[in-house]
């Protein structure tokens, strides 16, 4: 298995490409050929390094990823169905504090009080295969996998197989439409005896088909093209949720999950609902210490918040609900030495120092590489080359240091780098920041290379065919430097064609795809510059927002002046809620802020900039909204508002097309104004802006529906 510690963003995403391949080849082979080439261990290792890869190097996930189908891939031979309510993932907590954080998320959101009740419930997180369950008027007529969360496979054939999952719903107010959500998963000691089975029944025991883990086991068994084959395997199911339905049978989670139980389907008899972060945890210690005893597989415990009204006003946030979360079990830990500490310099310029291990298996993976994060980190674990160390998989992929066991034996310290080891630049840290940056930019060979292949990447411009090897070529030739130079290649055609790989037509064809991006996607080319804190979410939030890429350099120029214009006495606390404010984006904060003002402060960024929107031409930003009347318009909430929190608030504006701006300017077409309203509505009175109150707002946004 490669680890993620020991790539280069270019070599991770080079890698991402070939799992990305050979694992769909696979996948071919055995679910529409039945004729597989590799062990189900060697399958599940490529998904292992495909998911540690994914989540050291998240920028670079792939749209043909593996993980785009929840466990084996999807068949030819099963019929897609779209799902009429989309089937999320949940977002995941690996700490009682993260789990703390996760409540005062909701509460900030739902405008709560701090001593306000708030019930959520609490659940085994079974290590299964999704499922959807669709009964009409209490009889079962579609079954389907979660799929790519919009789109799955019908399976209604092998799940009527299932001893647990009735035909025919009975019991009290079962509504004319309702969907079962749930897992599909195989028991311990069933998989035992699954594989002892496929053992005993193989004509040669060293070829005997043999499932890894229940998981697959209960995936692959319930994929399979003939129904009598899903009849024979001891697969299970336990109900966790709902989607599309005519209406519920409570109006809280518990009570929902009660009703489905009272209907004949099986739900978690540890399932409970709790009022405090101190029950939540208590509970969640209750199942850890039951885990080995449980006869399936958990990896955690999953939270919900129990109110359905409050769930419906969390919404969700990409993939996942505001209102859920997955706590997850610690993960296993082993002990090595540590061999030395390795700097990399990443496309942003920060320093990763890597610690080199002697190869130590880890929950079944060997680990010999392990990041260290910063400088504070490897002084606050005091590591140096030599030490007894104890490392983990965090969320059982990221491999990570949690204790040093020979620091108190004497040994020189080890001394972080003052230089980049690449462009021997000087490496600075900022105020606040933990990171070491190399100064060079692109003159940093390692930077320039990351920089542009960043830039070219699928989630960035996405240009065919200008791969890494080719970035590296033609910087080696002196041909680009800076993103604007990609669009200049067109004059080194002659000097290209026949050089070592390159023909006429490759060339053309390379031409071709850069000129195809000369009005290219504005929030994917904002992201494609790597300016620190802008990822491809947060590229999109700004754009929508602001709808124009001369917009957002304005608005890096206005934190400048902010920044220069502060009150040396105030906190840097009010001065970074200033420039949040001053954004005014949900999800945006101040981070983002700093970033944009320091990457348009420099000269050579500016310059690069200018470069690049002479080649350019992105045209405005464009979301889908749901037409109002306040579509189009600027909207300032100020006071307190009663109903709901301001971050909801401005959701709101945003689905309904409207601008949530921070500040009352001449461009404000509409301040809603709460109790306490000071100086904004003092403004928006001597600019003549409509003001209206909290309520006539909700009622705009019921009217849009």
């Amino acid at each position: 298995m490669t680890d993620p510690a020991t790539l280069s963003e270019a070599q991770a995403a080079n890698r991402l490409m070939r799992l990305a391949k050979e694992v769909a080849k696979h996948n071919r082979l055995y679910h529409d050929q039945d004729a597989p080439e590799i062990s189900d261990a060697d399958y599940d290792a490529l998904i292992r390094e495909n998911n540690a890869l994914e989540a050291a190097f998240p920028h670079l996930i792939r749209a043909d990823s593996p993980n785009a189908q929840v466990g084996a891939a999807a068949t030819s031979a099963l019929k897609k169905v779209p799902h009429a309510v989309r089937m999320m993932s949940l977002d995941n907590g690996f700490s009682d504090e993260d789990i703390g954080e996760f409540l005062a998320r909701v509460r900030r959101f739902l405008a709560l009080p701090d001593d306000a009740p708030l019930a959520l419930t609490a659940e085994p997180k079974i290590d299964g295969l999704s499922c959807s369950l669709r009964y009409e008027k209490g009889a079962l007529v579609l079954a389907a996998t979660r799929g790519d969360g919009t789109t799955g496979e019908d399976v209604t054939a092998n799940v009527r197989t299932i001893p647990d999952i009735p035909q025919q719903l009975t019991g009290p107010n079962i509504p004319d439409l309702f969907e079962v959500r749930g897992e599909v998963y195989m028991a311990k000691g069933d998989f035992v005896a699954l594989n002892q089975r496929l053992l005993a029944e193989a004509d040669d025991p060293e070829k005997a088909r043999q499932f890894a883990n229940p998981r697959n086991a209960a995936a692959g068994s319930l994929r399979q093209k003939d129904a009598t084959v899903t009849a024979a395997r001891p697969l299970r199911f336990l109900a966790h949720g709902w989607g599309a339905h005519s209406e519920v049978p409570a109006d809280t989670q518990l009570g929902v999950m009660q009703a489905i139980a009272s209907w004949g389907l099986p739900v978690s008899d540890m399932l409970a609902c709790v009022d405090s972060l101190d029950a939540l945890i208590a509970h969640y210690r209750g199942i850890e210490s039951a885990r080995a005893e449980l006869p399936f597989d958990i990896d955690g415990v999953v939270y919900k918040v129990d109110r359905l009204d409050w769930q419906q006003r969390l919404g969700f946030v990409a993939k996942a609900p505001r209102w859920a979360i997955a706590h997850k079990f610690p993960a296993e830990r082993a002990q090595t030495t540590l061999e030395a500490i390795d700097i990399q310099v990443g496309r942003t310029g920060k320093l990763t120092p890597v610690g080199r291990l002697t190869p130590v298996t880890v929950g079944g993976v060997v680990v010999s590489n392990v990041t260290l994060h910063n400088a504070d980190e490897i002084a606050r674990l005091g590591v140096r080359p030599g030490d007894r160390i104890v490392v983990q998989r965090a969320g059982d992929v990221i491999p990570q240091v949690v204790e040093n066991l020979t620091r108190e034996e004497a040994r020189e310290p080890f001394l972080f780098p003052t230089h980049c080891p690449v462009c021997q630049s000087e490496a600075v840290r900022e105020e606040e920041e933990v990171d070491f940056r190399c100064t060079g930019g692109l003159i940093c060979p390692a930077q320039r290379f990351e920089r542009l292949r960043h830039f070219v990447s699928r989630a960035a411009l996405d240009i065919e065919g200008l791969g890494e090897k080719s970035i590296q070529e033609f910087i080696d030739l002196g041909w680009i430097a800076e993103p604007a130079d990609i669009f200049r290649l067109k004059k080194h055609r002659p000097d290209l064609i026949g050089r070592e790989g390159w023909k006429e037509k490759s060339v053309d064809n390379l031409l071709a795809a850069i000129e195809a991006k000369r009005a290219p996607d504005a929030a994917k080319l904002l992201f494609g510059l790597g300016i620190r804190h802008v990822g491809a979410v947060t590229a999109r939030d700004l754009l929508k927002r602001y709808t124009r890429l001369p917009a957002i350099r304005a608005i890096g120029e206005e934190i400048i002046a902010l920044r220069a214009a502060a009150d040396p006495a105030e906190t840097q606390a009010k001065r970074d809620k200033a420039i949040a404010e001053h954004i005014g984006v949900e999800n945006v904060g101040s981070a983002v802020g700093h970033a944009l003002a320091d990457f348009f402060h420099e000269p050579h960024n500016v310059e690069a900039w200018e470069d690049l929107l002479r080649e350019v031409s992105p045209p405005d930003y464009v979301v889908e909204t749901t037409a109002s009347a306040v579509t189009g318009k600027i909207v300032v909430f100020t006071g307190k508002l009663e109903t709901m929190s301001r971050d909801e608030a401005k959701a709101q504006a945003e689905r309904l097309g409207a601008k949530a701006a921070g500040s009352v300017s001449a461009k404000t077409d509409l301040v809603v104004a709460g109790p306490g309203a000071g100086s904004k509505l003092k403004q928006a009175a001597a600019l003549g802006i409509e003001v209206i109150s909290e309520e006539a707002w909700a009622e705009i946004v019921q009217a849009a529906g």
